[in-house]
């Protein structure tokens, strides 16, 4: 039977680099994919579509927030989160019918208010709010999604419906005030979707 060359060891050498190279890459657990950013709508009825209606006269956020929620908290919008402390349930779990607090930035000078009105999914929401373009019309329907490392809705981005997409600029979010009150001296919220001035299609 023939004897088998010896293969020189420093000829082998660039091969098994390569295979160690290999399994140390194959062996690696694989980094989770961040979830993507939804660019276009998500997939609701025709009745869910954003929309921004103008009311008689010019909405704030705050008062428009107040007639939907009925929480009778007074002050500029971010002041709501340190306001209900102790007095209504708060925490990053969006409801349909709690409000998302955000908070005052450069931008958003005095912070801002959007009811929740659906729960999508775990990082997508549908709110209800006024004068976000600062034109104090009424915003029905809009999409807000979580852009938090966390996925803890301490970073949002809000659907921007005359260009018909996802806002490019993220907002940092205290978190949700629910209408359920605490303590028994907290006063009871009025009822919800109380009267406001009839707002027509803009």
């Amino acid at each position: 039977m023939p004897r088998l060359a010896a293969v020189p060891w420093r000829s082998a050498l660039p091969v098994l680099l390569i295979l160690l190279i290999l399994s140390g890459c194959t062996g690696r657990t694989a980094r989770q994919a961040s979830p993507a950013l939804p660019e276009t709508l998500p997939a609701v009825g025709s009745e869910l579509r954003p929309q921004m209606v103008a009311a008689r006269r010019p909405v704030q956020c705050v008062a428009y927030a107040r007639a939907l929620s009925g929480l009778p908290i007074r002050g500029d919008a971010w002041t709501w989160w340190p306001a209900a402390d102790g007095r209504y349930l708060r925490n990053r779990t969006p409801r349909p019918g709690a409000l998302l607090v955000l908070e005052r930035t450069r931008r958003l000078r005095h912070g801002h208010l959007a009811m929740v009105t659906h729960v999508l999914g775990p990082r997508q929401i549908l709110v209800d709010h006024a004068n976000w373009l600062n034109q104090g019309r009424i915003h029905r329907h809009t999409p807000v999604v979580d852009v938090s490392p966390g996925n803890d809705w301490s970073l949002v981005r809000v659907w921007y419906i005359p260009g018909n997409r996802l806002g490019s600029n993220s907002y940092p979010a205290y978190g949700f005030v629910h209408p359920e009150a605490l303590t028994a001296a907290a006063p009871s919220p009025a009822r919800r979707n109380a009267s406001f001035p009839p707002a027509r299609k803009s």
